[in-house]
């Protein structure tokens, strides 16, 4: 994997060097010290991965990850001092295109480099999403409920790079009366996740709150997938964390938790793929069409990646391909729609 470093310290610049060159697959390709030299080299020698600082000089590392993303795209994973301090700066570069954000090694007084280990697993990680096209997807069984339940519709949201923006575009357009739950997977670690929730509340009229083992979810309430784990809807039709499949790099998956309500949620109602790298939630939105549900894609001109849902797209998985800024408004249509429908059955 070629890998480029994008960082305004010289010795950090060395620290993350000392991590990444010992390994037999990865190769250092090039270094930049400001976010105006990044965005020149990717243009000259595009790598398959860019450990961009946020603190870059002359081009901070938001505008770095934006114009890398629109020139010339390729994965980005934000390195940066106290990850926790910079919530709002990491969902915007998330918005902006970077996959992921990792604290930066950093060496102890031994000498002794600190928090490698972590930076591998995730470079690891996001070699898979950039290198496996086909990820192999565990399809539950298509048994559904026998007892006919009246219930308000779901609204289920996947999404991946880009999708932090992506996602308050359309829940700032959702009103506080939608009268259905709204149940969100976003590739994002867990160690961000309580960030993404008062990040979203910032920009919505409904409760958002992490989706909890065991809870079961009620209307005008926003759950966001909360651990590394799959969310999945159980039989009882509350929310379940399951570890497998374990090698699925997308987690938690969207094709995990679409598939799941497939196969049980009795109310129907409308999925949405939004913007990512990789094939994640292609499938499960197929069977979410198949099974009933609206379904919607974001198109390529507004997606920061148009990974996740062209490859919807390509299986007919989606009835509408939509920019957007046109897709909180289908899904209120459609919700309407869906609960009049729901409540004759």
């Amino acid at each position: 994997m070629r890998i480029a470093i994008a960082h305004n310290n010289a010795a950090t610049i060395d620290i993350l060097s000392n991590v990444i060159s010992p390994q037999p697959n990865y190769e250092i390709v090039w270094t930049a010290t400001n976010g105006a030299e990044a965005v020149k080299k990717t243009a000259h020698d595009k790598p398959d991965l860019i450990l961009v600082d946020l603190a870059l000089p002359v081009m901070d590392g938001i505008r770095t990850t934006r114009v890398i993303m629109k020139e010339n795209p390729c994965a980005i994973l934000i390195v940066t001092d106290e990850v926790s301090k910079h919530a709002a700066k990491i969902f915007e570069a998330m918005g902006a295109g970077a996959l992921d954000v990792q604290n930066t090694p950093v060496i102890d007084p031994g000498g002794i480099i600190k928090g490698g280990e972590e930076l591998l697993k995730k470079i690891t990680t996001i070699e898979r999403l950039v290198g496996k096209e086909n990820v192999n997807v565990k399809a539950e069984s298509t048994a559904k409920k026998n007892a006919i339940i009246c219930l308000k519709p779901m609204i289920a949201i996947g999404s991946s790079t880009g999708g932090p923006k992506a996602l308050t575009e359309i829940l700032g357009d959702i009103p506080s009366t939608v009268d259905a739950p709204i149940v969100i997977i976003q590739h994002v670690d867990v160690q961000f996740v309580n960030g993404l929730v008062e990040w979203l509340t910032g920009h919505t009229k409904l409760n958002v709150t992490l989706a909890k083992e065991g809870m079961h979810p009620e209307q005008n309430t926003i759950y966001l997938a909360g651990t590394n784990d799959h969310l999945v809807m159980g039989n009882d039709l509350a929310f379940r964390y399951v570890a497998e499949p374990r090698d699925n790099p997308y987690r938690p998956s969207v094709d995990e938790f679409f598939l799941s309500i497939s196969n049980y949620w009795p109310g129907k109602g409308v999925a949405v793929l939004l913007t990512g790298m990789g094939r994640d939630g292609a499938k499960g939105l197929l069977a979410l069409r198949k099974a009933g549900w609206h379904t919607i894609a974001q198109d390529e001109k507004t997606s920061v990646v148009y990974g996740m849902p062209k490859a919807a797209a390509q299986i007919d998985a989606a009835k509408e391909i939509l920019p957007i800024e046109k897709i909180a408004d289908a899904i209120i249509k459609q919700i309407k729609i869906t609960g009049r429908l729901n409540d004759y059955r």
